[in-house]
């Protein structure tokens, strides 16, 4: 079976050996909340886990320093869900001391996951039918849209936490799994 989310091989929800030895600005383990919303096809649940997993083997999620107040280091605990319309991403040190909780408005990211959605049903349609070349222009667009989704998770976390491309991509994939269940 072949997965439009995906970024690697391998399936856990595990740590890895390399998390354990890993910089203190990172995620080192998630939660997705998906309470409340409908159970996922087989195929959601795979591309869960998949994310999860090249989530946590590399990350990087800085919480930038406020002068109100110090910033507990990582790594850290993220929460991730949707509530009231909102992506929220709760965030707490290893040691369950809350680090920061952050509420995003949806808006900014239903139209680049609907386009997601659909450019990856042509592209498993494609896969069945179509010829190499066309499939992979099919993927070329593919990995557009989920770049643009990237970008503006980035852009939406400014000043709250910093996250490489790579991570964002990854979150990005979470957050479409949320919005596919709700």
């Amino acid at each position: 079976m072949q997965h439009c989310f995906r970024h690697s091989t391998g399936v856990s929800l595990g740590q890895s050996r390399q998390q354990k030895d890993a910089p203190m600005s990172r995620i080192s383990h998630i939660d997705l909340d998906d309470a409340g919303l409908p159970p996922p096809t087989p195929e959601i649940e795979q591309e869960r886990k998949v994310a999860v997993f090249d989530l946590l083997e590399d990350n990087t999620f800085v919480l930038p320093t406020k002068s109100d107040r110090p910033v507990p280091q990582g790594p850290y605990h993220l929460g991730l869900s949707i509530r009231d319309k909102r992506l929220v991403f709760d965030v707490a040190t290893e040691t369950s001391e809350k680090a920061a909780e952050f509420h995003l408005s949806l808006g900014p990211f239903r139209q680049v996951v609907k386009d997601y959605f659909q450019i990856c049903e042509s592209y498993f349609d494609a896969v069945k039918k179509l010829p190499p070349s066309q499939i992979e222009t099919i993927d070329m667009a593919r990995r557009g849209i989920h770049n643009e989704g990237s970008r503006v998770l980035q852009e939406r976390l400014e000043g709250k936490a910093e996250i490489d491309v790579d991570t964002a991509r990854r979150l990005f994939t979470l957050i479409c799994v949320l919005h596919f269940g709700g």
